[in-house]
């Protein structure tokens, strides 16, 4: 933490993230509200500074200048760890993410650049009553926040094609307690991990090419982006020997994964448009096993060093996003969208700390033009009910994670 403290504040104030929950493994299903609430069906369509993360291509499309500033508020209402011991809701049950973006057309050409702040996703969940299998009564919780800074720039490089490309300077930090307050048994301590962190760069590429005057057809790729965590601090609960300070903590194995995105946006009429979107998510690469390396402790009673490897072995995802935006007057946009991605967790490898990755969301809303410059999109984001039930060498048989909550979605737009 005290290596990237600078430009962690910066990251954090500028695009505030604590926690989320995702169907697209670690991602949000949209950026900016426009997008989000079209489903993520956005490869296609991008045309606000959403489209930095989107799909770069998309910035082509602003004339002027835009500016956009968003908020959302998640509101769980399931998420739970269930076992022979406990059915516990997450205490948790709010998290607030925030963004934006500005963009400028260039006077000399056919380009527009732009720079945007993105909560990018993540995970986690916080149990401050778990009935342990130990005896006591303790917190278990973990809470992984990525978010970025990405400059771009969208080009049209004829009347019908549109290139674009953006740069991502990602943040992400990680938060863990596991029983710390409960006594050691045979090999087991409680430990608290702190202020763990990573920024690292990363880049996405687009394109948009428009048939006619009724089709768009839009692609995007998005590289790998590495995220080891470094620079923390933990605690270990070792009973009668004390309590054993690190003063070196590592997380490694975490990453964004490499994307491909295709869509297409279809305008049967001038005031409907529909979208599709179809994005592969490499996880397989991205996420396998988790290695945390804990060093550099004056507790002579401890271990020097301790390595523990968490296995995961992530699926790679597809996830299906369907939009539509239907122009119902001059000044109002009515919005609905839906997206799909099956959990790319295996069964056995689950746990509540990552909120049981949801599947489906349904999305509604609308846009309302202010002025002859400003405009104002809200709207909700249903995350339906996932449950998974797995083995756990810890909780025992039959344990159980649930998943269900609603985000609402706020965005005040200028374009000039």
């Amino acid at each position: 933490m005290k290596r990237n403290h600078t430009i962690a504040l910066i990251l954090c104030g500028l695009s505030i993230t604590t926690q989320s929950h995702a169907t697209n493994g670690f991602n949000l299903i949209g950026y900016g509200a426009e997008s989000t609430l079209m489903g993520g069906a956005d490869t296609a369509v991008a045309r606000d500074t959403s489209a930095l993360n989107t799909n770069p291509a998309g910035l082509a499309q602003i004339k002027g200048k835009m500016f956009d500033a968003y908020g959302s508020m998640l509101r769980t209402t399931d998420l739970a760890h269930k076992d022979v011991r406990n059915d516990q809701h997450a205490d948790n049950r709010y998290v607030f993410l925030a963004g934006g973006g500005y963009a400028q057309q260039l006077e000399n050409a056919p380009c527009t650049v732009g720079i945007g702040f993105f909560s990018q996703g993540g995970a986690g969940a916080v149990f401050k009553h778990i009935k342990t299998p130990f005896g006591t009564d303790d917190e278990m919780s973990s809470l992984f926040a990525i978010a970025k800074i990405t400059p771009g720039i969208g080009c049209q490089v004829t009347d019908k094609l549109s290139i674009g490309g953006s740069v991502s300077l990602t943040y992400a930090s990680i938060e863990q307690k596991f029983f710390y307050h409960t006594p050691p048994a045979g090999s087991f301590a409680g430990f608290e991990n702190k202020g763990a962190d990573t920024i690292r760069l990363g880049f996405k590429l687009g394109a948009q090419y428009k048939l006619n005057e009724q089709w768009t057809l839009g692609t995007s790729y998005t590289e790998k982006t590495e995220l080891p965590l470094t620079g923390g601090t933990a605690k270990f609960n070792f009973g009668a020997s004390g309590i054993a300070k690190y003063d070196n903590l590592s997380i490694k194995g975490f990453a964004l994964p490499r994307e491909v995105a295709i869509g297409a946006a279809f305008k049967p009429n001038p005031d409907l448009l529909l979208s599709a979107k179809i994005n592969w998510l490499n996880w397989a690469d991205a996420i396998n096993d988790i290695t945390t390396t804990w060093t550099e402790t004056s507790n002579t009673s401890a271990s020097a060093s301790m390595v523990s490897v968490n296995q995961q072995d992530w699926h790679n995802q597809i996830v299906y996003a369907l939009g539509a935006a239907y122009t119902y007057n001059e000044k109002t946009t009515l919005y609905a969208g839906y997206n799909y991605g099956k959990n790319p967790v295996p069964k056995n490898n689950s746990s509540a700390l990552l909120a049981a990755t949801l599947e489906q969301h349904v999305t509604l809303g609308f846009a309302r033009k202010l002025d002859e410059t400003w405009k104002l999109t809200s709207g909700i984001e249903f995350l339906l009910p996932k449950k998974v039930t797995y083995d756990s060498p810890l909780f025992g048989n039959n344990t159980e994670v649930r998943n269900e909550g609603f985000f609402l979605h706020l965005m005040l737009s200028k374009q000039w």
